[in-house]
């Protein structure tokens, strides 16, 4: 199973989100800075987390993103069904099989799914933020360097006559 390209930024922003302070906004452009991903499809995942519910979003001068619930609250599984917009891994109308109801498969690929949508509900978003993960996650909130960075220009000797 391989996730989408939108669930792998949802669960970015929710983890970059987890390591603000209680109450502090981000912006969308600071998150797409920091993982090198397009605004673009980036405002188009944030958007959809809001309207689940996932996060605030606060529109105007000083405006960003933050978690609407503690890190705790956020079950990985139920987050990753919702973004993923799909419970099946295969489609067996389009194109038309011809093995359609006759054929397991279908059903054994949805009980493995469930299984791993039942594993990742063991976890929450705070547990995937525990450790090393939760250290690169301050960092990663720390103002950025600026990107070209010029050595101080060298010093031309003084000659004495």
């Amino acid at each position: 199973m391989q996730l989408t390209r939108f669930t792998d930024l949802g669960l970015r922003v929710l983890m970059y989100l987890s390591g603000s302070s209680p109450g502090e906004v981000t912006t969308i452009g600071e998150i797409a800075e920091r993982f090198d991903v397009a605004h673009n499809h980036l405002t188009k995942v944030v958007q959809f987390m809001g309207q689940q519910g996932w996060l605030v979003n606060l529109r105007g001068k000083g405006g960003g993103i933050r978690l609407a619930r503690p890190a705790e609250a956020y079950r990985l599984g139920d987050v990753v069904r919702t973004l993923e917009r799909t419970d099946e891994l295969i489609n067996c109308g389009e194109p038309p099989c011809v093995l359609r109801g006759q054929c397991e498969l279908k059903g054994l690929l949805g009980g493995a799914t469930e299984a791993f949508y039942a594993e990742l509900n063991r976890h929450t978003l705070a547990a995937a933020v525990r450790g090393t993960t939760g250290e690169v996650i301050v960092r990663l909130h720390r103002p950025l360097l600026p990107t070209s960075i010029s050595p101080p220009p060298a010093e031309t000797p003084v000659r004495h006559r």
